[in-house]
């Protein structure tokens, strides 16, 4: 795929991106370049290549997984500013859960 500058002006365009007329054209010829090399990847045959979070063989560690809140709700509370308000664990809720105003209509 070869793009053109008034491609690479309205790419920059809709990124927000500040680009000097003069610096369009070699930037054509790069990404034009660069997308020409993804072409090129998308031909290798990858049908029985299994997919990798890493490429070398590593296994994190595991450890228990248990719920733990400190047990310090009061004291992280007293440093809250004066809208937030402590629930204390109900039948309605399994732990205790801060509030504060809303921020986002």
């Amino acid at each position: 795929m070869s793009l053109d500058k008034e491609t690479v002006a309205r790419i920059a365009r809709l990124a927000r991106l500040k680009v000097p007329e003069e610096e369009l054209e070699p930037l054509a010829g790069e990404l034009s370049g660069i997308l020409a090399w993804i072409e090129q990847l998308n031909e290798v045959d990858t049908k029985d290549v299994a997919p990798l979070a890493s490429v070398s063989d590593v296994t994190l560690p595991m450890r228990e997984d248990k719920v733990t809140d400190g047990g310090i709700a009061e004291k992280v509370l007293a440093n809250a500013p004066g809208g937030a308000v402590y629930i204390e664990p109900t039948d309605r809720h399994a732990g205790g859960f801060f509030t504060v105003p809303k921020v986002v209509e």
